[in-house]
């Protein structure tokens, strides 16, 4: 079986930077799927649904490739948070978070067209948010980064320094999970290693 071209659905700079750390260069092709068409309170399955219909979006523009979407939210108290509206949502947001924990879920769609296959998988990992004062989370939102992100903040960036610890998969929180990719990978039958050689 050949290796067919990676597609990434996803306008994301660190999802494709996670790919690139790990090997495989991907083709670029944001999807612009309205996910105000997905309602749900689940927020494992709100992730899912995105994610695929994301790829499948794109799909139709990549014959014999193998597309990716990818959703993510952050599960607060029950509430589910993407990215922020505008910087006083933002400030609203860590006013709560900090000091507690959030569940932060990615869902991950593969579009195998080659074998006309698809994956849809959840994976999920637990953020400890640090205690910061009114001063310091103006000031994280006043860069901007939280407004690019789901739960309003970054971990690869300054979001970073307010994030204690975390419980589960590291490259999760930031976009994509790769040993779940990996696993999901092997399950269409590829090695990922094959990707490290076909760009």
């Amino acid at each position: 079986m050949g290796i067919p071209p990676f597609v990434l659905a996803s306008a994301s700079v660190a999802r494709r930077r996670l790919l690139q750390i790990a090997g495989i260069e991907p083709l670029v092709c944001p999807s612009d799927f309205d996910e105000s068409q997905v309602q749900t309170d689940d927020p494992a399955q709100l992730v899912q649904i995105l994610a695929q219909r994301k790829a499948e979006t794109v799909a139709p523009q990549f014959p014999s490739s193998l597309i990716m979407g990818c959703d993510s939210v952050l599960a607060v108290n029950r509430e589910i948070h993407g990215k922020p509206a505008n910087s006083e949502e933002a400030r609203q947001r860590w006013q709560k978070m900090q000091g507690h924990f959030g569940d932060l879920y990615t869902g991950h769609a593969l579009i195998d067209l080659c074998q006309n296959h698809t994956l849809v998988r959840c994976q999920v990992t637990r953020v400890y948010f640090a205690q910061l004062s009114s001063e310091t989370i103006s000031a994280y939102v006043a860069t901007g980064e939280p407004l690019k992100c789901a739960g309003a903040f970054a971990l690869e960036g300054r979001g970073g320094l307010f994030v204690d610890k975390i419980e589960g998969c590291h490259s999760n929180v930031i976009g994509l999970s790769l040993p779940l990719l990996r696993q999901m990978l092997a399950d269409l039958g590829y090695s990922v290693t094959d990707f490290w050689y076909s760009s």
